[in-house]
Order: structure tokens, then C-alpha cells, then sequence
């Protein structure tokens, strides 16, 4: 479904038109600086820089897969004070990007993306007895091999096959609305099915293929993926705000930040402890953009009372923050986009194909330890039936509380935040009491662990803490932060509607250390730096059937380590450096070398690559032996066919994801990248 927006330009006209005019802007300011500034004193030049950034990335076995062309204006300006207060500050930044892949490369990624598909249909030579006690003696029930999209031998035709009555079912024999063609199977960019729900993922964008857009939140058109900063939320405003001090008695002051803004909580780099008052776009670049470029500027204010040294602590202060902007989630990436963080952004759009204009299923029904058949569904029986955007009030809004300071040359901070989730829940529709139609009777009615969801953004609460710290003694600074959060929820293959809460624990701990390497640079030292990241969940839950483990695929302790190690040469023009990170219970990892050199003041390239290796994707419970339709869709195994619940089976799609990690579901996703950035 295409997305209609008042506000529309073409992307590349629209990236260089903000541009110019807020270039030619500046310097009409510029020529202006001569005038009062808002009626008080000591006011200051406009200060403007304009970059150019192009960043083309190209992929394993994929090509072009980033071709991204970025305009960026940052313009400041001191109005001095006004009487009342000491100073007032302007701060803006605009960004408008055009990224060409979705044109250059649009079998991969625009309109002539995907194609026909084919499915699994369980292993090959095995017969499948299903609910009738004995294996069948017609051949189109006998696994093995693939079947196309459509060509499930579980279809209306054939279904009484598995057991009837079936006056009205639902199963289909054709998909007018969603024909085998411009689709991938889900997880085939990493793996092989292998079992598990594979399905078919519609690739293009959503003005040439709307199937699987779902409304207001992953249904963005060609312009607007090549684009995203031009949309209703005016995203190519980076940032808009106002610094406004008040002075107070005994040097304490007020600091208000009024406008578009991100707000930065923590210590720590790429992990996200406390820094979550901002969503992020991981479809710029999944992980690996520094975090003040993926951002999703909010408009906030913030109050921070600052009340200096006290007998106690060097120095103090204390910071309200309210997120008063409409929600926003992360962006994951889309279905059919180069970067979506876990995959996520394929496996909601398959499901939401699913429910709206269904379609064939891998390896579902008669599901056993030896594979099962592929399956038709109709429309409304499983996938993903809408996302319940918030809408704005200000029970929706965000609130925080920061308390900072400094004791004895140690800086700490006591955080508290209030907000939703910026990840999406998948709630199973019998956990709302929502009924769908029975796939083998065509009767509507509430059905337990059936994958037929809802995604909802749960309200969170946080509380936490950082600590900076430096270590005299190795010559170290230590980084410290942790956050206890309750009201997160997870995937939950054990709970009747597929999900659970649960209190997360999460921490960091950094060290970096300026170190001479002689033997690499004698005069000059290096960077070393690290960090550890571990989360814990606290409501783990987790069993072992007689198939394998389900529950909760979200590891219950996981760590991730990072390292980087950064040098300079030819009076620091020149930067060589590497960055790795090893997920440790999703056994994958990742190297990033690169090189800046600084060409002159105003010109820098950089050249590197990241390289991914390790376990890549993993198998957990995928929900095909739940038995959501008794006593159809259970009795494999020697399992009574009343009983609901999951046995263990296991395949890589749909909840395996979870397991890899974000490192290990772009295992095959290895690149090489040079990026140019002009100051003009």
C-alpha cells in the first residue's frame, strides 16, 4: 500500500534544493549579522559548514548495495543574552540523502527485485501419516523436495486427505492477489530452510508491490527509501533547538533545550544501556554508523538545573528530559531493503503477505522431528494482521530524570526514564481475545499459539546508572553503565499467546588506553579501546521437549566484547583502524578495518570493509507444533491430537533470528565501502 504524504518531492531535487537554500540562506544571514539580536547584547556571527558525503558500499554476491548521496548544513548561532537570560543559542543541522541503489540495482532492491519461489516440503523418501494413523498411499502427501508458492499439497483440493470434516474450509488453491513472483524466501539471503516456517517475501518497494506493507509503519515507497529524511515527521530537520541559560544565585543556573534535538544518556559506545530516549535507524546502516548519524532526532525539552560544587561533590546537576513528540520506533529496515537489523524487516513483511492475501507455508502441516508438508493458507488464518501505532497523548509521551555529578574526580549519573518500547511485540491475536478463521473448518474462533500476531509497543520503564572513572595507575580510563528495565516483552514459543515480559538487566564496561606500539609508530600513540556488553534476562523461560528447547530464543546471559584500535600517521592525516566485535552465545563475529585519510582540510576519504564469520543463523522452536487447530493440526508423533503446546520442533525461521543476533543474521552480508566528505 502506497503511503500518501502532503509533503513530497523528488529525493535527489529535494536533498539539493534544502541544501541550496539553506546555503544560500547562511550567507544572506551572514550579510545580516549587523543586526540586533533579539534585543540584547554580545551576540555572535552566524556559524555555517556545508558537507557532501558520498558512501558507496558494495556487497558479497549482492553488488551495489549502498549508493548514498548526503547534503548536510549545520548552522549556530549566538544571540548573546537578553536580560533575563545569560545567553540564548540557536542550534540547527538539515540532511537531505539520495541513496541511488534502489535505481542502479534494482534487481536487487527495486521494482525488479525477487521473483518466483519454490518451498520446502519436508525431507525427502518420508511418508507422512498426519491424523489418519497411517501413512497415505497417494503421492502428493509424500515429503521431499519443493513445491512452488501455490503448489502446496495441502490445499483445498487435497485437504480432506488430512483428516475432515471440511465443509468450508479455508485452505487455498490460488493466490490472485499475491502470484509467485517478485518474492524471496524468507531467510534464503543466509540459509537454506531446513526446516522451519519459510514463506515467501515480497522484495519491491511498496509503490510497485504494496503485499506485506504494513500501514504507518514498514510501508515506505521508492522515494521514500531513497530519501527517508522527507516524510511527515520533516526527519531532514536533524536538529532545531534553543539553549537558553538563566542564571541563578550562588553561581547556579537553569539550561533549557527547547526543539528537535537528541538527547545523549550514558557513557559508552554502540550499546544501548541508557542512550534510549531517541530511537534508531538501523536501515541506514544496521549497526555499524556511529550512533549521532542514526539517531531519529525528537522534539524535546529539557531543564537541567546545575548547581555546581557543593561540601560533597565537585560538581552537580540535575536534568529533566520530556519527550513530547509523537512515537517513533526504530527503524529496522524494510522487506526488499539492504540493511534491516535481524532481518526483521523480511520476516514482517512476509507475515503481514500472509494475512492479507495468504499463501504457502513451508513444512507445516503434520509437522514432526522429520519435517512436515507444505502448506496453502487463505487470508486472515496466520501472519501479522496490523501494528497499533500510538497515537499522540501524553500518557504516550516520555519522561526522564537524570541526577549527575562528579565526586573526587569520579563522574557518575542516576538515571530514570519512562517510554515505549522502540521495538515491536509480536502479540499472538487469541492473547487479545481476537478471533481468525480456523484453516480447516472455516469457523472463526480465539486459537492459542497459533503465529497470527498484533504488534504492539509496550510502555517501559527504566532505572540505571554510569560511572567514568580514570585509572592513573595503568593509564586507563574506565567506562560503567547499567540499566534495569521493566516491561520489555519477548518472543515466548511456551506462552499460549507467543509472547512474555520480562525484567532485562543490561551493562558495559569500557576501557580505553592511549599506548605507544613502537614497532608501528614510534612518535605517536594509539587508541585502544574496549568493552564488554551483557544483557540478562530475569524472567528467562525455557524448556526441553521431547523434539528440542522452546520458550524464549532471547539468549537468558549473553555477552558481546568489542575492540578498537586506532593509530595516526603523516600529522595525524592519515588513520588506520579496526573495530571487532564477537557475539558470544550466537558464536559469530565481525571484523571492520578502515582507513581515513584526511586528503586536506576540507576533503576526507575513507576506504574499508566488514567482514562477518562465525556460526551465522541458528534454529529455535518455530511454533509449527503448537496444535493452534485441535485436532487437526496436532497428533504427530504419537502426540494426542487435543493436546496444545509446543514439543521443541525447531527450524532457523521464523524465531532463530533472535538467536544469532544482529552479528550473526548479516553473516552473509560481507562488504567493501570508500566514502568521500567534502567541507565546503
Amino acid at each position: 500500500m502506497q503511503m500518501h504524504h502532503s509533503f513530497r518531492l523528488k529525493p535527489l531535487a529535494a536533498a539539493t534544493s534544502v541544501a541550496l537554500l539553506v546555503g544560500f540562506g547562511a550567507g544572506a544571514v551572514r550579510a545580516a549579522d549587523n543586526l540586533p539580536d533579539m534585543g540584547g547584547s554580545g551576540g555572535q556571527p552566524w556559524r555555517v559548514d556545508t558537507f557532501y558525503e558520498n558512501d558507496t558500499h558494495a556487497r558479497k554476491d549482492v553488488g551495489l548495495s549502498k549508493f548514498r548521496n548526503t547534503i548536510q548544513v549545520e548552522a549556530d548561532k549566538d544571540f548573546g543574552g537578553n536580560g533575563t537570560f545569560s545567553s540564548i543559542k540557536l542550534r540547527t543541522k538539515f540532511r537531505g540523502t539520495y541513496d541511488g541503489v534502489y535505481k542502479l540495482n534494482d534487481d536487487e532492491y527495486g521494482k525488479n527485485a525477487g521473483g518466483p519461489i519454490r518451498l520446502e516440503n519436508g525431507r525427502a523418501g518420508v511418508d507422512y501419516g498426519l491424523n489418519i494413523g497411517a501413512p497415505p498411499a497417494v503421492p502428493f502427501l509424500q515429503g521431499g523436495g519443493t513445491v512452488p508458492h501455490g503448489g502446496a499439497p495441502i490445499n483445498n483440493t487435497n485437504v480432506a486427505l488430512f483428516g475432515g470434516p471440511f465443509a468450508g474450509n479455508k485452505f487455498s488453491d490460488t493466490y490472485p492477489n499475491n502470484p509467485n513472483d517478485g518474492m524471496i524466501v524468507l531467510g534464503s539471503n543466509l540459509h537454506k530452510t531446513k526446516g522451519g516456517v519459510a514463506f515467501g517475501v515480497p522484495q519491491a518497494p511498496c509503490d510497485y508491490d504494496s503485499r506485506g506493507c504494513i500501514k504507518d509503519y514498514m510501508d515506505a515507497n521508492s522515494h521514500e527509501l531513497a530519501s527517508p529524511e522527507f516524510n511527515d515527521r520533516l526527519d531532514f530537520i536533524r536538529e532545531a533547538f534553543l539553549v537558553a541559560k538563566l542564571p541563578m544565585a550562588d553561581g547556579r543556573s537553569w539550561n533549557f533545550q527547547l526543539g528537535k534535538q537528541q538527547v545523549v544518556w550514558g557513557r559508552t559506545d554502540l550499546f544501548r544501556v541508557l542512550d534510549v530516549i531517541n530511537p534508531v535507524d538501523y536501515s541506514r546502516n544496521n549497526i555499524y554508523d556511529e550512533l549521532q548519524d542514526i539517531r531519529i532526532p525528537m522534539w524535546i525539552f529539557t531543564a537541567e538545573y546545575r548547581m555546581g560544587a557543593t561540601e560533597t561533590f565537585d560538581d552537580t546537576n540535575v536534568q529533566l528530559v520530556w519527550n513530547f513528540d509523537k512515537f517513533r520506533p526504530n527503524n529496522l529496515g524494510q522487506g526488499g531493503t539492504p540493511n534491516q537489523i535481524l532481518g526483521a524487516g523480511d520476516f514482517f513483511r512476509g507475515m503481514k503477505n500472509l494475512w492479507d492475501n495468504g499463501g504457502t507455508v513451508a513444512n507445516f502441516a503434520g509437522a514432526d522431528p522429520t519435517g512436515g508438508l507444505a502448506t496453502n493458507f487463505g487470508p486472515n488464518q496466520i501472519g501479522i494482521r496490523k501494528a497499533h501505532m500510538p497515537e499522540w497523548s501524553f500518557a504516550n509521551t516520555q519522561l526522564g530524570i537524570k541526577w549527575e555529578g562528579v565526586y573526587q574526580g569520579t563522574g557518575f549519573s542516576l538515571n530514570a526514564l519512562t517510554f515505549r518500547s522502540q521495538l515491536p511485540s509480536l502479540r499472538n491475536l487469541a492473547s487479545k481475545g481476537v478471533a481468525n478463521i480456523n484453516s480447516f473448518t472455516g469457523a472463526t474462533a480465539v486459537h492459542p499459539y497459533l503465529i497470527a500476531f498484533d504488534i504492539y509497543f509496550p510502555r517501559v520503564n527504566l532505572v540505571g546508572g554510569s560511572m567514568d572513572m580514570q585509572l592513573d595507575s595503568i593509564k586507563s580510563s574506565l567506562r560503567l553503565e547499567t540499566a534495569l528495565t521493566k516491561g520489555e516483552e519477548f518472543a515466548n514459543t511456551a506462552k499460549p499467546g507467543l509472547y512474555s515480559e520480562s525484567k532485562v538487566w543490561r551493562y558495559v564496561i569500557g576501557l580505553d588506553r592511549p599506548t605507544f606500539i613502537p614497532f608501528l609508530n614510534e612518535g605517536r600513540a594509539f587508541l585502544l579501546s574496549g568493552q564488554i556488553f551483557g544483557q540478562h534476562l530475569l524472567d528467562h523461560e525455557e524448556y526441553r521437549g521431547p523434539w528440542g528447547k522452546y520458550g524464549m530464543p532471547d539468549h537468558e546471559h549473553n555477552h558481546i566484547a568489542t575492540f578498537l584500535m586506532k593509530g595516526w600517521y603523516q600529522n595525524d592525516r592519515v588513520s588506520p583502524q579496526i573495530i571487532m566485535a564477537h557475539d558470544f552465545e550466537a558464536g559469530s563475529s565481525v571484523a571492520a578495518p578502515s582507513l581515513e585519510w584526511l586528503f586536506s582540510d576540507n576533503l576526507k576519504i575513507t576506504v574499508g570493509a566488514n567482514y562477518k564469520f562465525g556460526d551465522g543463523a541458528q534454529k529455535y522452536s518455530d511454533a509449527r507444533d503448537g496444535n493452534p487447530f485441535p485436532p487437526f493440526s496436532g497428533g504427530q508423533n504419537g502426540r494426542p491430537g487435543t493436546v496444545q503446546g509446543m514439543a521443541g520442533l525447531t527450524g532457523y525461521e521464523p524465531l532463530g533470528r533472535f538467536r544469532a543476533g544482529p552479528i550473526g543474521m548479516a553473516n552473509k552480508e560481507d562488504e567493501v565501502f570508500v566514502t568521500v566528505r567534502y567541507k565546503f
